[in-house]
């Protein structure tokens, strides 16, 4: 019996490698972003899970641009923190190292005075 084992090239031993965010991430921003639509405030969201960052963008209308993004660039841990909320404009409202503390800066948002 003969056996081919095909070309080298042809064979890809891994798949590329996503980062992705993880069950307990999901749930303390699926927390918030509840919290945000029954207030009225968000009504759709995304998840990309790409090579070097997991995104989880938020909408205020499905067609629009996303309000914000949070997103977890792993490469970043060591520097100025994994987690980051960005802006509409792309301009970064907060990084950190804890995704709790990171997010604190859209729970001011949610607060409003009650008459």
């Amino acid at each position: 019996m003969n056996f081919q084992v095909p070309p080298s090239s042809n064979l890809t031993p891994f798949p590329p490698d996503q980062i992705a965010f993880h069950r307990k991430e999901l749930s303390i921003i699926l927390s918030l972003y509840g919290r945000f639509v029954a207030a009225g405030e968000w009504r759709d969201y995304g998840i990309s899970c790409l090579r070097d960052v997991a995104v989880f963008s938020v909408f205020r209308r499905t067609a629009e641009n996303p309000l914000y993004r949070i997103e977890k660039r792993p490469k970043m841990r060591e520097k100025q923190g994994m987690y980051s909320v960005v802006g509409l404009d792309g301009q970064i409202l907060r990084r950190g190292h804890d995704l709790k503390t990171v997010l604190r800066v859209l729970e001011r948002k949610l607060i409003r005075a009650v008459e």
